[in-house]
């Protein structure tokens, strides 16, 4: 599933895509480049924590804040059918949206140097 940067808004320098996706819309379970797979409910509660202690984005995983959390919705089939749609309407996904305050990261986002979004954090792996 594709995370590069879906959107643009160079005059409110706003940056937005998928941070991370569990689910293709119609189920299907993605694996990631690391060969990881993150179960819907894992997600979820992983975007709840980075929206209650975090909140800030660095380039590259490192360096200063460049960046803030303005947006975050993460689709479940359950939320969806709330919404009226059909729960495989959407990917089971966390969708972001960041503030660059950072020029340099704000430079690397204009020129594609930066072309998506990576969450870092941590995890257990569990062998299935």
């Amino acid at each position: 599933m594709d995370t590069s940067i879906a959107k643009v808004d160079e005059d409110k320098r706003l940056v937005f895509g998928w941070a991370s996706v569990a689910k293709r819309a119609g189920g299907a379970v993605i694996e990631d480049s690391q060969g990881d797979i993150i179960e819907p409910g894992d997600l979820e509660e992983a975007a709840y924590d980075f929206v209650l202690d975090f909140r800030e984005a660095n380039a590259m995983h490192s360096g200063p804040v460049a960046g803030r959390l303005v947006e975050s919705f993460v689709s479940t089939p359950e939320k969806l059918e709330k919404m009226g749609l059909a729960p495989d309407a959407l990917p089971a996904a966390w969708w972001t949206g960041f503030k660059i305050d950072d020029d340099d990261a704000w430079s690397g986002v204009k020129s594609g140097r930066y072309k998506m979004f990576s969450i870092e954090g941590r995890g257990t792996r569990t062998k299935v």
